[in-house]
């Protein structure tokens, strides 16, 4: 009889040795010192940002005053513009008085005439004309009258017409002068939003006033206007600039030069695109001291040329008038108006 042969013993499976409750804390201890170590070496390798230098600042700056220089020498054309025209229609109402009044009188006589012969028929004027003469002369008399109608109707007529021609030129004008007063006003706007960013970069720089160099010898033949216009311009080195300022203790640069040549007694325009036009056109190569430069195409900056490079100008907001080479802007071209 076979032997009847038990199943093989089965063992329970193994059981990990108990580790003690105080281990367990030193491991989660330990897991956290890492995680924390790991933490802080992440923060130590991640780039930091630093707060921008003065340079990058005053580049910043630079950069925003392209974009603002232009919309103030377009304030200061349409400006000029304005008090031009607005003489322009003052003129005009002077020129205005004595034609009315002028027309007024011939329409007052031309009331005159029609009420007396109303009232009491043919004036006794016209009266005598007709029967102090023989009776043969009538027709020349009809013609006399005749003529002296038409003579008054084309003085009343003339009067007129030269008032309602300058009533049509004030009315084009005034329209001009409304049109170039919303055109400021616009300007004016936009110029305020872009000066506030430049405002809020000036402020992050240091608060410091340091006089620039001054202006070096004039060698060469300059004209005594232009030598005056430099000694003007370069008594103003160290004011600050300021936009729409014509001194005498701020400036913007039209301002500046239209200051300096003022004193040598040359009348330039409070805009740097009528400076060049008040200018005739010089080459580099013939630049010479007192002469205009002007910068970037659209001829938004501008100083007075000193020679061998140099200029005096007024930069921008939150710079001092100073001296400095021609060639860190680009040149677009010199005038010379002396």
């Amino acid at each position: 009889m076979p032997v009847a042969t038990l199943p093989p013993h089965r063992h329970a499976p193994s059981q990990p040795p108990t580790r003690p409750v105080g281990a367990r804390r030193v491991v989660r201890r330990l897991l956290t010192l890492v995680a924390a170590v790991a933490v802080g070496a992440g923060l130590l390798v991640a780039p930091a940002h630093a707060a921008p230098s003065v340079d990058e600042i005053d580049a910043q700056i630079d950069k925003q005053w392209e974009q603002l220089e232009p919309t103030i020498e377009q304030y200061n054309k349409i400006r000029s513009q304005l008090k031009a025209n607005q003489k322009k229609s003052d003129d005009i109402k002077k020129k205005m008085v004595p034609l009315e009044l002028e027309s007024a009188l011939a329409m007052n006589r031309v009331g005159d005439i029609a009420a007396r012969y109303y009232m009491q028929g043919p004036s006794q004027e016209i009266g005598a004309l007709l029967v102090s003469t023989k009776p043969g002369t009538l027709g020349e008399q009809l013609v006399i009258l005749d003529r002296l109608a038409q003579e008054q109707h084309k003085q009343i007529a003339g009067v007129l017409a030269v008032r309602d021609k300058y009533n049509r030129q004030k009315q084009k004008l005034d329209a001009l002068i409304a049109t170039q007063i919303k055109q400021r006003d616009e300007l004016a706007a936009k110029k305020k939003q872009i000066n506030a960013e430049i405002k809020r970069l000036t402020a992050m720089l240091p608060v410091t006033s340091i006089r620039p160099e001054g202006c070096p010898a004039i060698d060469g033949v300059v004209s005594s206007a232009a030598r005056t216009a430099i000694k003007t311009a370069c008594a103003q080195v160290g004011k600050w600039y300021e936009w729409g300022a014509t001194g005498p203790n701020t400036f913007d640069c039209s301002g500046l030069t239209q200051y300096a040549y003022k004193a040598a007694g040359i009348s330039l325009t409070h805009f740097t695109g009528a400076q060049w036009d008040e200018g005739r056109p010089v080459s580099r190569a013939e630049a010479r001291p007192g002469d205009l430069v002007f910068f970037y195409s659209d001829l938004h900056h501008m100083g007075l040329y000193l020679g061998n490079g140099l200029m005096v100008h007024a930069p921008r907001t939150g710079k001092q008038i100073q001296v400095t080479k021609i060639s860190y802007m680009p040149v677009a071209g010199f005038r010379r108006v002396t």
